[in-house]
This record gives C-alpha cells, sequence and structure tokens, in this order.
C-alpha cells in the first residue's frame, strides 16, 4: 500500500511525512520542519521539549496516536491511530509583544474553521470562546487547542500550540458533547486535512505576524467575530476560581477577552474561564 496527500487511504490512511513535507514546506509552503510519529504521550511536551533545544520557528510534529494529550484546564485528550489528528506546530513570532500571544490560540481557532469549512463547505462548523471547535447541526465539540509557552532557549522564546481534532472517533468512545467530523459527512483524508490546515495555518499566522500581533489591522478580530458562536449568546462563565457567571456573551477585546454583560451588574472582561452556551431550559 502507497500513502500519501491522496484521498485513496480514506480518513484513516497512515500519514506520509515525505509526502507531507513536499506539500507544507519551504519553498512550496512556508514551514521549516515536520515529522510524523507512530505515538508519543503528548505531541505538546514533545515539541516543548524540542523548542527548549532550539527547534526552528514553524516546525510541525504529528502524532498517529496520542495516550496523554492534555486539552485546556488540565483536561486529557486521548486518540487512537487514525481517528483523529493531533498535532502541534511551534511559532517564535519575533517582533510580537508577549500580551498579543494570548491570540494565537484564537487564531488557529479560525484557521482550523476555515480549513473544514474549505474541505465540506455544507458542515456547519463555529467557534466557542476562546477557540473549541463546534461542528454539525448541533454544534458539537469536535476540536480543541491548547498553546504553552516555550522556554527560553537559542533559538528564543515561542509558543507551541497543539490541536486535538476528531475525525472519525466512534461516538461511544467521545465525552458527552463531543462529535466527530465524520458523523457529519466528512469525507476528506487525514493528509488532505493536514495540508489544507497547515496551510490556513501558515498565511493566518504570517499576516497576524506582519502586523505585529495586531489582531485589528491584521482581520484576526474581525474574521474571529464572525465564526464565534458565544458572541450574541446566553452564557454560564465558570471561572478557574470556582465562581460564575451568567449573563450575554456581547463582544472581544483588543486582548481577545470575552466581554460577557451579567444579569446583574456591569460588563465583565473575561480572560480565563470555561463557557456553556445556555438554551432555555437551563439559564439559571
Amino acid at each position: 500500500m502507497t500513502t500519501g496527500t491522496n484521498s485513496d487511504q480514506g480518513a484513516n490512511g497512515p500519514l506520509d511525512a515525505y509526502a507531507l513535507r513536499t506539500a507544507v514546506l519551504r519553498p512550496a509552503g512556508g514551514w521549516t520542519a515536520l515529522d510524523v510519529v507512530a505515538s508519543t504521550g503528548s505531541t505538546n511536551a514533545d515539541l516543548l521539549a524540542e523548542a527548549g533545544r532550539g527547534a526552528a520557528d514553524r516546525s510541525v510534529l504529528i502524532a498517529e496516536e496520542q495516550v496523554r494529550g492534555r486539552g485546556r484546564l488540565d483536561r486529557t485528550w486521548v486518540s487512537r491511530p487514525g481517528a483523529a489528528l493531533t498535532m502541534s506546530v511551534l511559532w517564535r513570532p519575533e517582533g510580537v509583544a508577549a500580551d498579543r500571544l494570548g491570540w494565537l490560540p484564537m487564531l488557529a481557532g479560525v484557521a482550523v474553521a476555515d480549513a473544514i469549512a474549505a474541505l465540506a463547505p455544507d458542515l456547519p462548523v463555529a467557534l466557542k470562546w476562546p477557540n473549541d471547535l463546534l461542528a454539525g447541526p448541533s454544534l458539537g465539540k469536535a476540536a480543541g487547542i491548547l498553546a504553552e509557552m516555550t522556554a527560553v532557549s537559542g533559538g528564543g522564546p515561542g509558543v507551541v500550540l497543539g490541536i486535538g481534532l476528531n475525525i472519525s472517533t466512534p461516538a461511544h468512545e467521545l465525552p458527552w458533547g463531543a462529535t466527530s467530523l465524520a458523523a457529519h459527512g466528512f469525507t476528506a483524508s487525514r493528509a488532505e486535512l493536514v495540508t489544507v490546515l497547515l496551510d490556513h495555518l501558515y498565511r493566518r499566522e504570517a499576516q497576524w505576524r506582519d502586523a505585529g500581533g495586531d489582531a485589528d489591522s491584521s482581520g484576526l478580530r474581525s474574521d474571529y467575530r464572525s465564526r464565534c458562536a458565544s458572541l450574541g449568546a446566553r452564557v454560564r462563565v465558570e471561572r478557574p476560581g470556582g465562581d460564575q457567571i451568567v449573563g450575554m456573551a456581547e463582544d472581544v477585546d483588543r486582548q481577545g477577552r470575552l466581554l460577557v454583560h451579567p444579569d446583574a451588574g456591569e460588563r465583565v472582561a473575561i480572560a480565563a474561564g470555561d463557557i456553556v452556551h445556555l438554551r432555555a431550559a437551563d439559564q439559571s
């Protein structure tokens, strides 16, 4: 059996690192290094270690299987071989102020949504603040994104950003509220998805970097707003300290914080927390 970026392998076909490098590394694409491993604990942990040893800006690590993946708020993310896309990228955006790096996971959310839309135009996709990908008519969670700062090394500080995307994971293996792309008719191969996603990630981040990380002049904040299902919705914000806020999610500010108008009180800027979209039956 041959492998490559063709769709004849199906969504579960093994990834061909050589074919992917040909498609996405310079000069054809903008990435500088790409590796595919059969299994690992966490692509983020592995790439963070490589970053500490000076790995290059715009490096990519993909795992066919991930057994100790980490999500936001210390949640675990496990993927079995061929059923998901587990990938981390390293960015060292020189010239971008540290207080603007918080936009990178939101940038990645926009890129993931755009890549899915490019491959499956009829599949509904949206974002839940800050960067969960929602898919299907019921907008179940199909992907999570986690960004972690690297240690300062010979290559300079940077951000490792991990993406875990459910492609064909069976429904009984998914947590409550989650979904897979295949459950909604997504038929592109994982190789096609990797190629299209890395193209969107590269172009989106390069545009943001060229703007000095400014989310307005790069167009990122406007594009994020248009894809974020949280805006205009009643939400419950479960903050890390344990308290909750219920109200209307109105906007995101220049720092990427969610602006929520509580049922009682003035508008609050949320920098971190878990968001629950409320229905009529559970709005308290």
